[in-house]
């Protein structure tokens, strides 16, 4: 076998440290299938597995695993022992179950590529959870929302569309509840020079029209959509915009539904001012990530079919871990636009927070990162930008695509 277990712990109690994974059995195990375990159950040391077994049931206890090499060791076994109709037929209907419960768990650390599993069922045991949860009042500042669950359809002249204009006028004809995610990057303020309107702009000024866009989105998105915003704060300003819009959400009633880290690896901030050097006078922070806030309506679940999800499950268990590594766009010169995001970032969100089929929006398209990574992904989509040139990049673009 290339993966052996463990012996039985001599302490019962160290069976604490171990997932227990228990499969029922409908009579006890004859000779040749015990000789069988005992050729799997033979190894010992600190990491690994055992079995025990009685009349009723197969438990297996397991701290670390190489799954794949799990699974190709006891089928090789099988089939020594005559195949799945052989002596050991039983056992591998056995352990088929125990391979599809084994991959059924979700929550496990990965070491030397094996799946850790130690100490998980004490990491999760907390007294009266569900108890303490609803007596805390879960995201109690969204509880009275108001909001409407009736979907409408988005009319087909803006389905698959982009659209040169005002991102607040343009919304406001369209109907409520029918809009799956909205997904943007609004303009930094930070004095970049984008194609039209200023950047660079006083902060209330800023604010003001930002919150009157997301005021739209809010009512065009249907129940348990979802708002997710990359956003940096202009640290030398000292303004947390993050903060900001997040804290304008809340006020809104959406649920808050977490941040994700996206980790530029720009290193090439050292190169510039750290304020009071050496000194605790006045240091500048510099940071080489922004943020990415994300906002439910109504619910923190969105209603789908499981058929439509095209995530996989690599993707899920990497993607759930809320810092991305993605580096910065590319290819912004050869779009002439200053401040683009990268369709890898699109793309996970996308995965990750919408099905196959839903209508993406993003209010301040630029030249379209978001609505090609939605045609890409099988899903429709809605643009909308100021400048009618980004709004022919983006069209552009999207009829490159196959």
């Amino acid at each position: 076998m290339p993966t052996s277990g463990d012996a039985a712990p001599e302490n019962p109690d160290t069976a604490s440290d171990y997932l227990l994974i228990t499969i029922p059995l409908d009579s006890p195990l004859s000779g040749a299938e015990k000789d069988f375990l005992g050729m799997i159950d033979g190894g010992s040391g600190k990491n690994g597995f055992f079995f025990e077994t009685d009349e009723q049931a197969l438990r297996f206890y397991v701290r670390s695993l190489d799954t794949k090499a799990f699974a190709r060791g006891i089928r090789d076994l099988i089939r020594k022992r005559g195949g799945p109709d052989g002596e050991c037929a039983r056992l591998h209907q056995v352990f088929q179950e125990l391979f599809e419960r084994i991959e059924s768990v979700r929550s496990y650390g990965i070491r030397g590529g094996k799946r850790i599993y130690a100490t998980y069922n004490r990491e999760r045991k907390v007294s009266g959870r569900q108890h303490k949860v609803k007596a805390r009042g879960s995201f109690f500042y969204a509880l009275d929302h108001g909001f409407e669950r009736t979907e409408n359809a988005l009319p087909e002249e803006f389905r698959n569309r982009i659209i040169a204009g005002d991102s607040g006028e343009v919304l406001r004809a369209l109907p409520s509840n029918c809009i799956d995610l909205v997904i943007t990057s609004p303009p930094y303020n930070f004095g970049l020079g984008y194609d039209t309107g200023e950047d660079g702009v006083d902060w209330e000024r800023y604010f003001e029209k930002l919150f009157s866009v997301f005021d739209e989105c809010i009512r065009v998105l249907k129940y348990g959509g979802r708002v997710i915003v990359n956003i940096q704060p202009l640290f030398s300003d000292y303004i947390p915009s993050h903060h900001l819009v997040s804290h304008y959400f809340m006020q809104k009633k959406l649920i808050w539904k977490g941040e994700i880290l996206w980790e530029k690896n720009n290193y090439n901030c050292k190169y510039t001012a750290w304020g009071s050097w050496k000194s605790p006078g006045n240091p500048y922070l510099k940071y080489t990530w922004e943020f990415l806030e994300v906002f439910a309506k109504g619910d923190l679940k969105k209603e789908g079919s499981r058929e439509n999800a095209d995530i996989t499950a690599d993707e899920f268990k990497k993607w759930v871990v809320a810092k991305w590594s993605i580096a910065p766009e590319k290819q912004m010169s050869r779009y002439d636009h200053p401040a683009m995001f990268p369709e890898e970032l699109v793309m996970r969100a996308l995965k990750l927070f919408s099905y196959e089929g839903d209508i993406i929006l993003d209010p301040f398209n630029g030249v379209g990162t978001t609505c090609v990574a939605a045609k890409k992904l099988n899903r429709g989509y809605l643009g909308i930008d100021i400048s009618e040139k980004y709004c022919e990049t983006a069209e552009r673009r999207l009829k490159e695509i196959l």
